[in-house]
């Protein structure tokens, strides 16, 4: 980094460039508070998406007698969130990142907003049944998987530890309330139906399973606040939601009014699904403060050095300043400081980073699995996991060899 004068050069200080790693490191933080208001917008998104798929269930189970009132009102949300979520992408500046990995999440947001398109068509098929619920249930279900993928990839782009962990803290419990909600819509559609198949059971039961791995891996990451929250609202999970959930992983023909065995399943894991998304607006609050205070601790270190450089005597163009012995250790120390800064984020990033790494694999060929083989998100973990098992090695093993015959096989990976 030179300036030129005429022909000769300006010698740069240490301070110069101290000044221009902290511009940089401000530009990424920034880069980040924006992507948390973005988390934030999908987040009530994926909520209200979550609810229009549950109503599709009931209406298509109930061959359009049940709900049918409610279907404009659930996409009219819908739509709302997403103009919303347009507004925060539209403050993105794709040519300017600071973000690391800003290749692969651009990708990440082009997939969700094609994801997006999508769901006009699905919404005309519903309300003419002319789909049927395991089909309309499977294309949203791939809509919202490709919303908390963008969020999973935020998490991965970002070059903070503390930033890293609220993000993949909240990728964790959205994914395991997506399991609570394809619960919420495949419980309605047997009760609205008045009949669980074997294999309904089974993949509730895949899906219980699933969100206690989601909150366990949110555990790990989250603030305490989150987690105290989180165990509230476990003590009062009601029991009849447990009674009802009880009589769809057991029973083949619920006893009762199919309408209103449906609209009370509805009702009473809506209450729970509610409750998580007070656990999610709390994790989007948490995060958005810890971006807001590294800005501003950013911001205070960058104006200290800025004062250094105002104390360093004037200079020529070929010789630098003679500088102090006291302002030349307040600048070593300004040095030391933010070297030690840098390397303490890079050894949290770094344990990040491999958690990430193998988290990625997982949800890479669990993502080859549900695409080559129609399998549900929990059928293809459980999947992966009973691999893992039978050949005695980690669950990111089995992932990579997946990927890998994929990449033989000339499968698309994701």
């Amino acid at each position: 980094m030179v300036f030129l004068f005429t022909g000769s050069t300006m010698a740069l200080s240490a301070l110069d460039f101290l000044l221009a790693s902290k511009k940089s490191e401000i530009t990424g933080l920034q880069q980040l508070l924006q992507m948390g208001k973005l988390v934030g917008a999908i987040s009530q998104l994926v909520h209200v998406l979550q609810r229009e798929r549950g109503t599709a269930n009931i209406y298509l189970c109930s061959q359009g007698k049940m709900w049918g009132d409610r279907l404009y009102g659930r996409a009219l949300k819908v739509q709302q969130a997403e103009q919303i979520v347009h507004q925060q992408l539209a403050e993105l500046d794709p040519m300017n990142s600071g973000l690391s990995n800003a290749s692969r999440l651009f990708s990440r947001i082009a997939a969700f907003l094609h994801s997006l398109s999508t769901l006009p068509l699905l919404r005309k098929q519903v309300q003419e049944l002319t789909i049927g619920q395991p089909e309309a249930m499977l294309q949203y279900c791939e809509a919202i998987r490709t919303h908390l993928a963008l969020i999973f990839e935020a998490a991965d782009a970002s070059c903070d530890p503390l930033i890293s962990r609220s993000l993949l803290a909240m990728f964790s419990f959205m994914q395991g309330k997506e399991l609570a909600g394809q619960e919420r819509a495949l419980g309605a559609a047997g009760f609205a139906a008045c009949h669980f198949t074997d294999r309904t059971h089974q993949q509730l039961l895949d899906l219980i399973d699933g969100q206690e791995r989601c909150f366990q891996t949110f555990f790990e990451f989250a603030d305490a606040r989150c987690v105290a929250l989180w165990q509230r609202q476990l003590a009062h999970d009601s029991s009849e939601f447990e009674r009802l959930r009880r009589i769809a992983c057991t029973l083949v023909t619920p006893i009762g009014q199919p309408q209103e065995l449906a609209l009370r399943w509805f009702e009473l894991a809506t209450t729970r699904i509610d409750g998580m998304k007070q656990v999610e607006e709390r994790l989007e609050t948490i995060l958005m403060a810890c971006c807001r205070q590294r800005i501003l601790d950013a911001e205070t270190s960058r104006l200290r050095q800025e004062k250094e450089m105002v104390l360093i005597p004037p200079h020529d163009n070929h010789y630098p300043a003679l500088i102090p012995p006291q302002l030349s250790r307040s600048i070593l120390e300004l040095v030391q400081q933010q070297s030690r800064q840098l390397q303490a984020q890079d050894a949290e990033l770094a344990n990040l980073r491999s958690t990430l790494a193998e988290r990625k694999l997982v949800e890479r060929a669990k993502g080859l699995l549900m695409q080559h083989h129609a399998m549900t998100e929990p059928q293809a973990h459980k999947a992966l996991r009973e691999m893992a098992m039978k050949q005695n090695k980690k669950l990111v093993e089995i992932a990579e060899a997946i990927i890998s015959v994929a990449a033989v096989l000339g499968k698309t990976s994701l």
